[in-house]
């Protein structure tokens, strides 16, 4: 299982949900990716070298966009941004600017 670290905004989203049900799916989904990095949708162009996993709750498309990151002692995973679909693809490509 790999590490996880987590962006500053990353931190802050999860920390105003409320969403009980929402939040355990976001979690169900990082030990997913700690335990099968390449699990994700892998993108291009833009976005290449990250990875974006869907999240369906409440007929909401929400998105996950992490990155994995090789060190010398091994792999870790860095979640980048969390959030709903609408908009989510041009935020991030901000954001990463």
């Amino acid at each position: 299982m790999l590490p996880v670290d987590y962006m500053p905004n990353v931190k802050r989203y999860f920390k105003k949900l409320k969403d009980n049900t929402l939040k355990n799916r976001f979690k169900e989904s990082i030990l997913n990716i700690r335990n099968n990095p390449y699990s994700g949708e892998a993108k291009t162009g833009d976005l290449k070298g990250l990875y974006c996993i869907d999240i369906f709750h409440n007929g909401i498309n929400y998105e996950l966009a992490y990155r994995i990151s090789k060190l010398d002692n091994g792999d870790f995973i860095i979640i980048i941004m969390a959030g709903t679909r609408e908009n989510f693809y041009k935020d991030l490509k901000r954001y990463l600017k």
